[in-house]
């Protein structure tokens, strides 16, 4: 094997990865791989994605109502939903998801819908409320459940490798892999379809293919790796 390459002293190491400011606001990339919030108010973010902060600052998790009751039957079906905490005062705090590529994103009055399982944080002027799609019978929910982002401000999503987004027109549909399937634009309604064949073909199997399909005027962004979120069998 190769060499990994020279070692370095603890003080090279040390300044190497040191923590630094590049004034780019309060979200800011410290690596394509770890997100540092420069907090002072509150913060959406995903549970369990902090890695360290410093200075005063509290978590806690969205309460149940925190999206009113008309997402209680959307909560207790999917077991958590889309899992939220406040990250509230004053400092810096270090999300990571993974090891998973973030990317940030500033809606303008845009929507975008985003897998539940990709949503790394997100600023409080953006509103959020959980999505289920229809036909979910017979597939577990884990999958099934996206968030739609509507308003202005800051969003990070996450994804393993370099997305592709792929452009959907009237005449060109475009049919993906929901466990590859990162966000697409608010103007969608994907629909859920099965295909036997296309699973048989691939050696995986009895049972169905599940996919998605975006018809009408958008996009849709895919990463290349397979988050196994549902499946579904006879």
């Amino acid at each position: 094997m190769p060499p990994a390459g020279p070692a370095l002293s603890i003080n090279e190491f040390l300044v190497n990865t040191a923590q630094r400011d590049r004034g780019h606001g309060v979200f800011e990339l410290e690596s394509p791989r770890m997100l540092e919030l420069n907090l002072n108010g509150k913060m959406n973010t995903k549970m369990g994605s902090m890695v360290a902060y410093v200075g005063n600052i509290s978590f806690k998790r969205e309460g149940i109502l925190d999206q009113g009751v008309g997402n209680l039957l959307k909560k207790a079906v999917s077991g958590e939903g889309m899992r939220v905490s406040y990250a509230e005062g004053q400092g810096r705090v270090y999300l990571a998801d993974a090891g998973k590529k973030i990317i940030l994103l500033k809606l303008d009055g845009e929507s975008l819908v985003v897998n539940g399982n990709d949503v790394l944080a997100f600023e409080p002027t953006l509103q959020h409320k959980i999505k289920m799609m229809r036909k979910v019978t017979g597939m577990m929910a884990g999958g099934l459940f996206n968030v739609r982002f509507e308003g202005s401000g800051l969003l990070a999503i996450t994804s393993h490798f370099e997305p592709i987004t792929l452009r959907v027109t009237p005449d060109q549909p475009v049919v993906t892999d929901p466990n590859a399937t990162i966000a697409w634009a608010g103007t969608l309604e994907p629909k859920l379809k099965t295909d036997v064949s296309f699973k048989t073909f691939l050696g995986r199997g009895s049972g169905e293919s599940i996919q998605m399909l975006f018809e009408g005027e958008g996009f849709v962004v895919v990463q290349p790796y397979e988050e196994v979120y549902f499946q579904s069998g006879r």
